[in-house]
């Protein structure tokens, strides 16, 4: 099994920079995708960015594009969510998950599936 911890967040103006951390405790962590999501207020939870648990390949969601990058350390067990040129719409909680997917395949990974920590809180004010 996978346990995600999620470390990083906090309160950043419009234009900053932040990095979000996840450390995955388990013996399969390196054969997991691992992905961020957020769920900002009176919204539903949405895929950020995932990883393939070879590092070569990574996707995006298209509102990050550009602005963030995924990486991970498999002898570290964390992955990483670089967050660069925030705006006030990138307020939400951010989750860390691991499942047995493809990079792209975690997009559509359910609260029900896989592994999820608890979520870190980035705040964008403008």
């Amino acid at each position: 099994q996978v346990q995600p911890v999620e470390s990083g967040g906090g309160l950043v103006q419009a234009g900053g920079s932040l990095r979000l951390s996840c450390a995955a405790s388990g013996r399969t962590f390196s054969t997991y995708a691992m992905g961020w999501f957020r769920q900002a207020p009176g919204k539903e939870r949405e895929f950020v960015a995932g990883i393939s648990w070879s590092i070569m390949s990574t996707f995006y969601a298209d509102s990050v594009k550009g602005r963030f990058t995924i990486s991970r350390d498999n002898a570290k067990n964390t992955v990483y969510l670089q967050m660069n040129s925030l705006k006030p719409e990138d307020t939400a909680v951010y989750y860390c998950a691991a499942g047995p997917k493809s990079h792209i395949t975690i997009a559509r990974m359910t609260t029900t599936e896989g592994y999820w920590g608890q979520g870190t809180q980035v705040t964008v004010s403008s």
